[in-house]
């Protein structure tokens, strides 16, 4: 089945139909993504999904184990603590580059964020999809039973969590600015809550507040984080009235801390068939000889700042923190896409959202990245190269 709606979705394919694709989407807000959306998605065969399936449970045992925080909490002595963590995380991002080993396709974990993804700009890409290409209306993007009323309303329930939507924000540093502000827009439309920038929070007491268009100042009771700390540490200039630090008097919607607790600081701790070899390079007694092999990785950057993919001695050398490094074995990605002009290669992101009162996560949704480079998550520049944001589509 798959294999026949790849052929179709090849023979309908036409360079007018992706312009036409893309200027549905620019249509909603009269704003086009900054970043390259895929020409396609990624047809996925039972197989894989299966696969899938089985490598996020057991990433998703190892969060959901009771002596977890006390694994992590390392992590969160070289960062930032923020107070009132809640018990478990609501977010989770698990990426998987779709590789060859022994002969075989094979899922390979590359990196897990216990962080917000752009969960409302793929509820809408895959009907923009469906709007050109009605048939793949026989495929679905979402995992555990769940469609599009079910997805949303999963969603609504972690952001929300009982709160009326005046009382919750997606917070940002100048959102307008960020890479992901398409997701911003179809959030503030889809949810119905406000976007707003940290600079604009009012804190009163231990109290947050923020105005809205008619100048009305509105208590936030829970915030939908989207604030990076790398990112918020590097912006000298900016001006907050409040610390992430600071007592507060708000319930967050991915608490701060468990971005920091999973990330790649936890993939040393993953073993079995669908993880890479992984290691702190404080634990490092000696180094490779086939560093051709490896890539070095900062422990909490995100969208791929800080990666190194062609690794030399010196740059093991000179890290002076090795605690906030590891060094990742490489993968062979393989060129799964069969395009009309030549293979192509994917990553995929399961998308997992945990409300607070559910016994355990659940896997919910999913985005892609298609590339014709060598690996996936580096901001190419030869159109050759090219990186694209997508969605997978599963067997119903």
């Amino acid at each position: 089945m798959i294999e026949s709606l790849r052929a179709q979705f090849n023979r309908e394919f036409s360079v007018e139909k992706y312009q036409d694709f893309l200027a549905d989407i620019a249509a909603d807000f009269n704003y086009a993504p900054t970043f390259r959306v895929a020409e396609t998605p990624f047809f996925i065969p039972n197989e894989l999904k299966k696969q899938l399936e089985e490598a996020c449970l057991e990433v998703c045992d190892f969060v959901g184990k009771p002596d977890f925080k006390a694994l992590t909490q390392r992590a969160i002595d070289l960062n930032t603590e923020v107070p009132h963590e809640d018990a478990h995380t609501q977010f989770m991002a698990i990426d998987f580059g779709i590789c060859e080993e022994n002969g075989n396709i094979v899922p390979k974990l590359i990196e897990v964020q216990g962080f917000p993804s752009i969960f409302n700009f793929q509820f809408n890409l895959y009907q923009k999809f469906q709007k050109q290409y009605p048939f793949i209306g026989e495929l679905t993007p979402y995992l555990s039973g769940m469609d599009a009323d079910r997805y949303l309303e999963k969603l609504k329930e972690v952001v929300f969590n009982g709160h009326d939507s005046s009382e919750v924000v997606l917070l940002e540093i100048e959102p307008e600015k960020q890479n992901t502000k398409i997701d911003f827009y179809y959030c503030r439309r889809d949810l119905g809550i406000p976007v707003i920038c940290v600079t604009d929070v009012i804190k009163e007491g231990n109290q947050l507040f923020y105005k809205d268009e008619s100048g009305t100042k509105i208590h936030i009771k829970r915030i939908y984080n989207r604030v990076i700390f790398d990112e918020l540490d590097l912006r000298k200039d900016l001006k907050l009235q409040f610390s992430f630090q600071d007592n507060l008097d708000v319930e967050w919607a991915g608490h701060p801390n468990w971005y920091t607790r999973i990330s790649k600081f936890i993939l040393p701790h993953l073993q079995g068939k669908y993880f890479i070899e992984t290691k702190l390079l404080s634990e490092i007694d000696e180094i490779p000889e086939d560093l051709e092999n490896y890539v070095l990785k900062p422990l909490f950057s995100f969208s791929g700042s800080g990666v190194i993919f062609n690794v030399e001695k010196e740059d093991i050398e000179q890290v002076k923190d090795k605690d906030l490094y590891i060094l990742q074995k490489k993968v062979a990605y393989a060129p799964v896409i069969q395009s009309p002009d030549g293979k192509v290669k994917v990553e995929v992101r399961i998308l997992v959202l945990w409300p607070e009162k559910d016994e355990k996560p659940s896997l919910v949704g999913n985005l892609a990245r298609l590339s014709r480079g060598e690996m996936i998550g580096v901001k190419f520049n030869k159109d050759k190269d090219w990186v694209g944001g997508s969605i997978g589509l599963f067997e119903k």
